[in-house]
């Protein structure tokens, strides 16, 4: 069974995908979270509280999403931020918003974001998201 804090990491991840995708839409226009968030929720129907976490997690990506993006911009060794695909991109900033918030164990975090891109990413992308978030988390001083 998948415990809730995973279950609403994965629909945070969704609406990231979605906020991410439509945001370069040709209106320019920056969805909000918890706009973007119940069209997820229609389509997944996932439990009230697991979707309340999911766009709380979300919105507070989105709102330090220029810090977040540095950060992870820095540990993307040759990697320009912007080019790495939607998923991988979008959990790496779940996962550095939550090693810079401390409100789970760093290694937690980044387990989770590897799960997250074993689920939904490519057959590469599980590598490549934990040695980005190895590198932040190390960075941060949050691992040894």
């Amino acid at each position: 069974m998948i415990r809730p804090e995973t279950r609403a990491r994965a629909r945070a991840l969704q609406v990231l995908y979605a906020w991410d995708t439509q945001r370069t839409a040709a209106d320019g226009e920056a969805r909000r979270a918890d706009i973007v968030g119940t069209g997820v929720a229609h389509l997944v129907r996932p439990g009230p509280k697991v979707m309340d976490h999911a766009e709380a997690l979300a919105a507070a990506v989105i709102l330090d999403v220029v810090a977040i993006d540095r950060i992870a911009s820095v540990a993307a060794d040759n990697w320009r931020f912007d080019r790495i695909a939607a998923v991988e991109r979008n959990i790496i900033r779940l996962a550095v918003h939550e090693l810079r918030a401390e409100t789970v164990p760093p290694k937690v975090a980044i387990d989770e974001a590897v799960q997250l891109a074993h689920w939904f990413g490519g057959g590469r992308a599980p590598g490549f998201v934990n040695g980005v978030l190895d590198r932040v988390g190390r960075s941060m001083g949050r691992l040894g």
